[in-house]
């Protein structure tokens, strides 16, 4: 007996006559990649890459009929910068933006004429907008890539610590609402993080973009205070997460693609 949900949302269950019969219905997917990287001593290392995956998931589920497509989540990421710790499993901006571009090029191929990639790892944010800008040269399609900049404004609102960007109250706070299981309270540390500058503080609006080694600012790896972080903020953080996203995601899957690229002007 055939006791396959008949509705998935989820590539790689179907058969490729199911993929095509869907291809039909919807031409919107979205493509999760996150990182297998250090998150401190009391997170496990595949935070961003269980949390994309969820948050992808998640938001799918919500969606309405037909649900956009999702596509397998890509593990690892750009993050050279965690290495001093162990645990840490990076690639090179070559290889993931390839990576993604030879995905993006073959579901450009199935027919599909939006991509979404949701990135649950900050810094491949540079290499995954790379390679949105290649598939949209190479396959004509329409390409964004989401790494929490529809949410974000939302979150700092709902937390105390400045420039908490890893594993400090949000992530751990997140993971404490979904899989308490996996955070080791007892060894949460405040590694509160100060520039004694606007333009380099990681949160504020007028911030640039700079890079460092993670050891070089942090003895433990975590970059915020994790002892802040509680489960109700995490619930309260992904209902934000899947709401903001919906929203995107309905948004480009309804929208023609001539009207994404602005041609109703």
């Amino acid at each position: 007996m055939n006791t396959k949900p008949k509705n998935t949302f989820l590539w790689e269950l179907m058969t490729w006559p199911e993929v095509e019969e869907r291809l039909k219905l919807v031409d919107t997917a979205i493509l999760p990649c996150g990182a297998i990287e250090q998150h401190g001593p009391h997170l496990p290392v595949d935070v961003d890459y269980f949390d994309a995956k969820y948050l992808a998931h998640k938001v799918a589920e919500a969606c309405d009929d037909p649900k956009p497509l999702v596509l397998p989540t890509i593990p690892y990421g750009v993050s050279y910068h965690h290495e001093d710790f162990k645990g840490t499993l990076s690639v090179t901006n070559d290889a993931l933006s390839r990576f993604v571009y030879d995905i993006g090029m073959g579901l450009a191929r199935n027919g599909i004429k939006k991509i979404i990639i949701l990135n649950g790892h900050g810094d491949n944010a540079p290499t995954l907008s790379y390679a949105a800008q290649m598939i949209n040269r190479d396959a004509g399609i329409f390409v964004c890539v989401d790494t929490g900049e529809t949410s974000d404004v939302d979150l700092y609102g709902l937390i105390e610590t400045p420039n908490d960007i890893h594993a400090g109250e949000i992530e751990t706070s997140t993971s404490l609402a979904i899989r308490p299981e996996m955070v080791q309270m007892d060894k949460a540390v405040n590694e509160t993080l100060s520039f004694g500058s606007n333009y380099l503080d990681y949160d504020s609006d007028r911030g640039v973009s700079w890079f460092v080694r993670t050891k070089k600012i942090s003895e433990t790896g975590v970059m915020g205070d994790a002892t802040l972080a509680t489960a109700e903020k995490g619930a309260k953080m992904w209902e934000l997460m899947i709401k903001h996203l919906v929203g995107l995601v309905e948004s480009v899957k309804n929208t023609p693609l001539s009207d994404l690229y602005q041609k109703r002007y």
